[in-house]
């Protein structure tokens, strides 16, 4: 039997019925069309559906939906400016060519988005250790953590470009 969930999502308020198996990532998409939230392994180990919840990156293929009541969850349609623009870390992976496939962008987008939420001062080291959950098997990982520290030192800036 479904059951009322009341979530905000992107900044917005949503009210949906949601079965009480389902995950985060299953509601995400299919109830939401949110398809920037990927599932890939769904047994948390490859990190493509992770999402922002209350100001932390969780992976959503084992978060049961239910458990997300009440909560502030960012996905990667949120994550833009409120004129519309590029986060920096969106610009930043466009720049430095920092995705292939895309198939895991969104996550590793948000993975370092909280990081540096986190800890905005975020060394090299501490960059590849936060992203190390997150699968890529395109790039290899040089130009991921290359576009993070170039939006590191953009967002310490204040900087949206």
């Amino acid at each position: 039997m479904k059951q009322v969930l009341n979530l905000r999502v992107n900044g917005l308020h949503k009210q949906l019925y949601v079965e009480p198996y389902w995950t985060l990532d299953k509601t995400l998409r299919e109830e939401l069309g949110l398809m920037g939230v990927k599932t890939g392994c769904a047994t948390g180990a490859c990190g493509t559906c992770t999402v922002i919840v209350d100001g932390r990156a969780i992976r959503s293929c084992l978060f049961p939906a239910l458990r997300a009541e009440g909560r502030d969850i960012l996905t990667i349609e949120g994550l833009q400016g409120e004129d519309g623009g590029l986060h920096p870390l969106q610009q930043a992976f466009i720049d430095h060519f920092a995705f292939q496939c895309g198939y895991c962008t969104p996550a590793m987008i948000l993975t370092a988005k909280a990081l540096l939420d986190e800890n905005p001062e975020a060394t090299e080291q501490e960059i590849k250790e936060y992203l190390s959950g997150n699968l890529c098997r395109c790039t290899g990982y040089v130009k991921i953590v290359e576009a993070v520290l170039d939006a590191r030192d953009k967002m310490k800036q204040g900087s949206r470009e």
